[in-house]
């Protein structure tokens, strides 16, 4: 009996399943845009993203100027955005701002932008591409609806990206810090250690409050004591008295730091050449 009851249920959902795909493809080939439209609002609030963006795609430009045009275009981007197509979500949604500036969808679909390429942004060592645009979307959202109540949430996401930022900074210092000596990569002549103390410094320039400021001043300070080592004679007074200065101003800004012994230690190295 178990057995019986158990193939019935397992036919009537097969069944089920079919006459839905049935209707779906019938509701696909038809030609009445406004009927498409009615049901892919009823596929959307379903949870069944790929099939209504699927029907709004076919609808959207027929729509435009009508009723239905602003909710079918803005629910499209939200379809791909809920299917995790954030690439194509946000360029839906930056059309939708272009179509409809003054349109009720329209202050959401600015921060969907922002939102879609948040969710797209790679981990720090991978190309910040999106993290950046992402960010020009968050500001620029921020702008335009300065008093939304999205504003909080749009200022929080621009400071875990501009972190994101700053981080892959960093990591692109320490790479050339650890490359040291090797000249494979120096096609243009300087060399790694001169690229960390460029790419550190100017990282600080950038994002002059960042909780990274001791890491990028350790590299920069480590980086011209040893750039110091390796310089021929005729620049190797001056690259230590260089580097002293770097480390004094170290031990000034970070004077709990747990690398003031390191500091302290490339002083009385520098002083033993510079005889100062």
């Amino acid at each position: 009996m178990r057995q019986r009851t158990t193939a019935y249920l397992a036919l009537l959902t097969a069944m089920l399943l079919a006459g839905c795909t049935s209707e779906y493809n019938r509701v696909y080939r038809s030609t009445d845009y406004n009927y498409k439209y009615e049901y892919a609002k009823q596929l959307f609030s379903q949870g069944k993203y790929s099939q209504a963006g699927a029907l709004l795609s076919d609808v959207v430009l027929s729509l435009k100027g009508t009723e239905n045009g602003q909710e079918s275009l803005y629910m499209l981007g939200m379809t791909q955005y809920l299917s995790h197509d954030y690439e194509l979500a946000s360029e839906t949604f930056k059309k939708y701002g272009t179509t409809y500036p003054k349109g009720m969808f329209a202050e959401k679909a600015c921060f969907y932008v922002g939102q879609s390429l948040y969710e797209s942004a790679p981990e720090p060592r991978l190309d910040q591409t999106p993290t950046i645009g992402a960010l020009n979307a968050y500001q620029q959202f921020i702008e335009l609806y300065p008093k939304s109540s999205l504003r909080p949430q749009a200022t929080a996401k621009l400071y875990e990206l501009q972190d994101k930022l700053i981080i892959k900074e960093l990591l692109n210092a320490q790479l050339y810090y650890n490359l040291g000596g090797y000249f494979g990569n120096c096609t243009n002549g300087g060399s790694n250690l001169e690229a960390c103390i460029i790419t550190a410094q100017n990282a600080l320039k950038t994002y002059p409050f960042t909780d990274k400021r001791e890491d990028f001043a350790l590299l920069i300070m480590k980086s011209k004591y040893e750039l110091a080592q390796q310089s021929v004679e005729e620049k190797k007074m001056e690259r230590y008295r260089d580097a002293e200065d770097e480390c004094y101003g170290f031990l000034n800004e970070y004077p709990d730091s747990k690398n003031t012994e390191l500091a302290h230690k490339y002083i009385a190295r520098c002083k033993k050449v510079t005889g100062d």
